[in-house]
């Protein structure tokens, strides 16, 4: 893991291998953000040769300049954030975390960066830290040494350094670069390494001191459970699923939050077999499962007082003698029943034990997470996320906790006229239909239970089935394969509780 610290001291004058410095896009090219605290020749050598590169300081732009005056790292990294759009001539928080970030993605095998953070407040300070360290990530190998190992510390120089709110903030951004990297480990395994009890045996391990308290049942206990999903689902594969729960319970604790995340290890679309270009990226099929586990161990390294029960729901989905058929009627926790229609349709079904096992404890709200939909892809690219709510106050909040985390979402609505078509004619519901995000929505929350009122508990779904995996070039401080997507929205979702 790399250490991340603060330093008040000139970017310039602190030693390591790189300086990482942000430019912006203005009409005569790239020009270097403000605050970097840089003396008149380095700024002149710097400015000389963004015009000589004919740079435009646009996204991704990355650009690696050695013997720059002035300036005691060897190598020094220009990256580029955009053109500036906040008012008062300031860049973004997720404009610094991307260019930070596609920095340090460079910076693989060095011992010590230091970064420039653009601007002179806390909030810009705190952005370059977490691209830093959402940047610093490999996939480790032994075939390429050195090269497969992210830089060893980062030191992030601002001249608000001392502040104590900063001081909290690098630790916060020290916290969730530590589980998002640890979300993109465990999506990258090979799902012949990662399956549901190797997973669960995973997390077990990970959960040593840290507070969190971790319970397995495997198909005997889900069987006396009556957990009719995940033993639907897994009955393909010679490999079982299994139920992992997390709890945190911290003594001051006043909101209890439940976490849902879909786990299957790998899902070659049962006998609703997947075409082969479909079915090569689906080792991260569990991205939801291991984003609400990563999401805990950092809500506890954080102390936050909020209670938080989590439930990762796993299954391998494969064809096997034992598998699944259209036209089966499953019965899940609670006793709701569902006729198959679709066994590539199986996330839903796991996630609804999940669900209802969540509401049992009547939290304040419910979270679900998953890599669920083809069409939340087809609607919105790889890169945001679908979501909807069953509370619209919730549904708003959300939104602006994910946007304040630089993790795109866009809301979907639960149209009221889809729900008439979850109907069965042998079982309480039917598993899929042709609306795609929003009637896996509506099935969801059919087992989304109430309150100690009676009404319904808040409940929010999160569709990340296009930003969790990342097939293409790496951009910004998001590398390839595994992104850790959604990590900082469930930390920003319990944070909101406290």
């Amino acid at each position: 893991m790399t250490t991340l610290t603060v330093s008040d001291r000139a970017a310039a004058d602190l030693k390591g291998d790189a300086l990482v410095l942000v430019s912006v896009h203005t009409d005569d090219g790239a020009a270097l953000a403000p605050g970097h605290g840089l003396g008149d020749q380095t700024v002149a050598h710097l400015e000389s040769a963004l015009s000589t590169l004919k740079a435009k300081g646009g996204t991704d732009e990355v650009l690696k300049l050695v013997s720059v005056p002035g300036v005691a790292a060897a190598l020094v990294i220009v990256s580029g954030a955009g053109k500036v759009t906040a008012e008062g001539g300031l860049l973004e928080a997720e404009a610094i975390r991307r260019a930070v970030g596609a920095a340090t993605r460079q910076l693989s095998g060095f011992s010590k960066a230091v970064v420039a953070a653009p601007g002179s407040g806390v909030e810009e300070a705190t952005a370059s830290a977490e691209g830093a360290v959402f940047g610093a990530y490999t996939v480790t190998s032994s075939a390429a040494g050195p090269a497969s190992i992210p830089v060893k510390a980062i030191v992030v120089a601002s001249p608000v350094a001392r502040d104590r709110g900063l001081r909290a903030a690098i630790k916060r951004a020290s916290a969730l670069g530590e589980a998002t990297n640890y979300t993109r480990d465990l999506v990258n395994q090979p799902p012949n390494v990662l399956y549901p009890e190797t997973f669960a045996a995973t997390i077990k391990k990970r959960a040593i001191g840290t507070g969190v308290k971790v319970s397995v049942l495997d198909e005997a206990g889900l069987a006396r459970g009556g957990f009719g999903g995940p033993l639907t689902v897994g009955g393909g594969s010679a490999r079982g699923p299994r139920l992992v729960t997390l709890r945190y319970s911290p003594t001051k604790a006043n909101k209890h939050v439940a976490f849902v995340g879909k786990g299957i290890t790998f899902d070659s679309g049962g006998l609703t077999i997947k075409p082969k270009a479909g079915m090569t990226t689906m080792k991260c099929d569990m991205a939801g499962a291991a984003a609400v586990a990563a999401a805990v161990f950092a809500i506890a390294e954080l102390g936050l007082p909020v209670e938080v029960s989590a439930y990762l729901c796993l299954a391998e989905n494969m064809p096997g003698t034992g598998a699944c058929r259209p036209g089966d009627v499953v019965t899940i926790r609670g006793g709701k029943t569902v006729e198959l229609n679709n066994t590539d349709a199986e996330g839903r079904m796991v996630l609804a034990d999940g669900l209802a096992l969540a509401s049992e404890k009547k939290p304040n709200l419910i979270i679900d997470i998953a890599t669920l939909t083809g069409a939340a892809v087809m609607a919105l690219g790889d890169r945001t996320a679908a979501f909807m709510s069953n509370d619209d106050e919730l549904l708003a909040g959300v939104k602006d906790i994910a946007d304040e985390v630089g993790e795109p979402f866009w809301p979907f609505p639960m149209l009221e006229d889809i729900r008439p078509t979850l109907e069965s004619p042998v079982a309480d519901l039917l598993q899929s239909g042709p609306t795609g995000v929003i009637y896996a929505g509506w099935f969801l929350s059919e087992f989304v239970g109430n309150d100690k009122h009676g009404e319904p508990i808040p409940w929010a779904h999160l569709d990340i089935a296009g930003p969790a995996f990342n097939d293409k070039t790496p951009w910004g401080y998001t590398p390839a394969q595994g992104t850790g997507f959604g990590v900082r929205t469930l930390v920003g979702i319990a944070e909101s509780q406290v």
